[in-house]
């Protein structure tokens, strides 16, 4: 098994658990240039809210995309965007990432903005 297959696998259980629990689910991908995330209903048929590097509003505030100041900024964002639609508590979907530096930035930011993980 290779290192994506095994990530997904990872992925796979985690998303079975928060479809349990029927909760919104705020999933982060990240590639070695940006970081993306994103709230998803419990159903996981709408975006609530969503935020990356490649947003223009964020991406004029940053030098560099694929850092751990990068994610803080993209965690703070997003929550600030789920607060906004009336969602604070929401599940962590790491997607099968290791949960330490960008990803444990990104989750942080987004408990300091308001979101409840």
């Amino acid at each position: 098994m290779d290192k994506r297959n095994s990530r997904l696998r990872r992925a796979a259980k985690c998303r079975a658990n928060i479809k349990r629990l029927q909760a919104y689910r705020l999933t982060v991908h990240r590639t070695p240039r940006h970081i993306y995330a994103q709230v998803l209903s419990c159903d996981n048929t709408r975006v609530i809210a969503s935020a990356s590097t490649l947003d223009v509003e964020i991406k004029n505030k940053l030098t560099f995309t694929g850092n751990i100041f990068a994610a803080e900024i993209v965690g703070q964002a997003v929550a600030q965007r789920a607060v906004i639609k009336g969602i604070t508590k929401v599940s962590f979907d790491r997607s099968g990432f290791s949960y330490h530096g960008r990803i444990k930035a990104l989750a942080d930011a987004a408990r300091e903005g308001g979101l409840q993980l």
